[in-house]
């Protein structure tokens, strides 16, 4: 599945998609940044409540697919240019960290 894919199969809203063929093979939830850092893997979708500039850094440097951010979260102020800069998909959901995770799991990934 891709990330476009999973934008209109779990009703996201796209805020930077410098990259929608990207591919997703699972989620990590976490807002600890240093945890995501070492546990989130490749290509999954980041679900998180963090909005700032970091949130871009560890993205790019845990090399996931997307970054989605719930519970009505908006970035913070350059966040989606700098996402769009680093070519980072960023995602907003008004859904819980939980709901989106519970979505991305019934599309079997």
């Amino acid at each position: 599945m891709t990330v476009e894919q999973l934008i209109k199969a779990a009703d996201l809203k796209p805020i930077a998609l410098p990259h929608p063929e990207r591919e997703l093979d699972g989620a990590y939830i976490g807002d600890l940044l240093s945890w995501v850092m070492g546990r989130a893997r490749e290509n999954n979708a980041w679900i998180t409540i963090m909005s700032n500039s970091n949130i871009i850094a560890v993205a790019t440097l845990a090399d996931v697919s997307c970054i989605i951010l719930a519970e009505g979260v908006s970035p913070d102020g350059g966040v989606t240019e700098t996402a769009m800069a680093r070519g980072v998909n960023l995602l907003s959901s008004d859904k819980s960290a939980y709901e989106i995770a519970r979505e991305i799991s019934k599309l079997g990934l």
